[in-house]
Order: structure tokens, then C-alpha cells, then sequence
């Protein structure tokens, strides 16, 4: 029989760049509603990080924060991570669901796929730049001339000062070994406990009823909020969508994981390199010309969703058949 033969007899199925593999799928079997799983989730993880990481570091380190050793909170700052977040998101995942590895999403993409959705954060990242600038030249208009927008800054600009600051002590290294301490604490534990969380369990779950938009926005705005960076608040979402994005359509978590590690790594080399603590940096520009980063946010977009179009309708080059 010939090659034309066996073609024609076993014909390859059409690619949809539209579906996706969960649409195949039934949907998953759960103990209650997902979306009360997925809120109970979020406010549970809320409350753990933020006040049992709080007491943690009260007890192993005392309440002089500035006095304690900055590896050992650095060490503290991982194992929060992995205790109330990484830890959580699979209790959560065991209990509330029978598959795991679907709503981990636990699949190995092809390296095509990683490749292509890093091109789209190199596209990103100085678009989302651009955002922070105009946001903060609005912001900075709005407070000058009403009040309540003036009370806002000064707030914002008090967080803002305090996450730089323990953020700075926490970047700053004296040699090659806590230069990789720092990478393993900022880059490599964040990527693996927030996505495990964020994209696979809470973004899953809102899926099971809320369309795949939705789902990825309103993770994403979570996302955003357990940041507490005011003035990077709407770059989060926005960087949050593209990882909820690329979770969906590889349906694997190893993607996402990789552009987390990538953009907080290049944040941390950005501070060892020019002595900056953010790769998107939330400062005004020095010149005040805000009428470029309008034109550049323009041409950026315009580059970035023909990107987002290009992706999907090709997507079936890049990922494992």
C-alpha cells in the first residue's frame, strides 16, 4: 500500500487553534461547587501566607526585622512559600478533586512551546512598562488636582517604599553562592508554589464554570492582590492573564512556571546589574515626556496581539502531537 494510500485511508485530524484539550474532556469530578473551592482556596492561602508567615518570622526571627540575618530570612521567605502556598494548593487539589494531574495540569510541553511563549514576554514586558508609566503620570495628574487621589498616593507611596525596601535587602548579594540563593528564593520557588496554585488549582477551578477569559482574569486579579504592589497592581493582572493564557492553551503548568522564573529572574539580574529591584520599574521617567511611552504602548500592542493571533492559529506547529 502506498504512502498516498495510508493518508487517505487514515486522514490526519483537522487542528482546531481554537480548542483546547480540557474542552475534550469531561468536566472534573469535585467534592462541592469549584468556584467555592476556588475562593475558599484564595482566602485560605491569604490568611496562611500573610498572618501564619507573619507569626512564623515573628518566632524565628523576633520582631526586629532589621536586625535579623538577611539569609535567614531569605530562607524563611522560601520555606513560606512552600508551607503556605505550594503545601495548600495540593491538600486542596487531593481533597476537592479525583484528577490531579488535570487540574495541576501536569503535562510536559514540547520546548517549541516554552520558546514561543517567551518570545511573547520578551514582546510583553516593555509593553507592560509603558502601562506602569502612563498609569503613574495619570495617577500623579489625578492627585494634583483631587484630593481624594492625593490621600491614595500618599498611601501607595508608603507601600510602595516598603516592599521596595524589604524587597532591596533581599536582592542585594556579596557573593556567587547567595547570588544563587537569591535566584532559587525570588526566581525559582515563587514560579513553582504561585503557579501550582493560581494556574493550576484556583485558574482549573474557575474553569470547571466560568469560560477560559474570565477564568485567567479573574486568577490574575488574585494574582495582582497578593502582590501588594500598588502602582505594579495593573501590570500584574496583565502579566497574570498572559500566564493564565499560556497555561490554557499548552495545558501544561511547566509553561507558565518557566515565564514566572524567567521575569523575576531578568528582575533580579536588572538589580544586579544597574541596581534596580524591578524589571518593571514604577518610577516616572526623569524627562517627564510621557507622549513616546503613549506611542510606544500603541505600536506594542498592536505587535503583541498580532502575536496572540499568530500563536493560536499556528499553535499546532509548536505543541507535542
Amino acid at each position: 500500500m502506498s504512502e498516498d494510500d495510508l493518508k487517505e485511508n487514515n486522514p490526519e485530524p483537522n487542528y482546531d487553534p481554537e480548542q483546547n484539550p480540557e474542552e475534550d474532556t469531561p468536566p472534573l469530578k469535585s467534592t462541592i461547587n469549584p468556584v467555592y473551592a476556588a475562593f475558599f482556596a484564595l482566602f485560605a492561602v491569604f490568611i496562611l501566607y500573610q498572618f501564619g508567615g507573619g507569626i512564623l518570622t515573628i518566632l524565628i526571627l523576633g520582631t526586629d526585622f532589621q536586625k535579623a540575618d538577611v539569609n535567614a530570612t531569605r530562607l524563611l521567605t522560601m520555606g513560606g512559600q512552600i508551607l503556605f502556598i505550594l503545601l495548600p494548593a495540593l491538600l486542596f487539589t487531593k481533597y476537592f478533586y479525583s484528577d490531579i494531574t488535570r487540574v495541576l495540569r501536569a503535562h510536559l510541553p514540547h520546548w517549541k512551546e516554552i520558546a514561543v511563549f517567551t518570545l511573547g514576554l520578551f514582546i510583553l514586558t516593555p509593553l507592560l512598562q509603558n502601562v506602569i508609566y502612563i498609569q503613574n503620570y495619570l495617577f500623579d495628574l489625578a492627585a494634583k488636582n483631587l484630593d481624594v487621589f492625593k490621600n491614595f498616593k500618599e498611601m501607595f507611596d508608603q507601600l510602595d517604599k516598603m516592599v521596595e525596601g524589604a524587597y532591596g535587602s533581599l536582592l542585594k548579594a556579596n557573593n556567587p553562592l547567595e547570588a544563587v540563593l537569591i535566584i532559587t528564593v525570588v526566581a525559582v520557588t515563587p514560579a513553582i508554589c504561585e503557579e501550582v496554585f493560581f494556574r493550576g488549582f484556583v485558574m482549573t477551578s474557575f474553569n470547571q464554570k466560568f469560560k477560559p477569559f474570565f477564568s485567567a482574569f479573574i486568577t490574575a486579579f488574585f494574582f495582582a492582590i497578593y502582590h501588594f504592589n500598588p502602582y505594579g497592581s495593573l501590570a500584574l493582572i496583565l502579566l497574570g492573564l498572559y500566564f493564565g493564557f499560556a497555561a490554557y492553551t499548552s495545558n501544561s503548568i511547566i509553561v507558565p512556571m518557566f515565564l514566572h522564573f524567567l521575569n523575576n529572574f531578568l528582575a533580579i539580574l536588572a538589580y544586579f546589574i544597574l541596581g534596580s529591584d524591578e524589571l518593571l520599574n514604577s518610577k516616572l521617567p526623569d524627562d517627564g515626556a510621557i507622549t513616546p511611552h503613549f506611542i510606544s504602548l500603541f505600536f506594542l500592542t498592536v505587535i503583541f496581539f498580532i502575536f496572540i493571533y499568530l500563536l493560536k492559529k499556528n499553535y499546532h506547529k509548536f505543541a507535542t502531537k
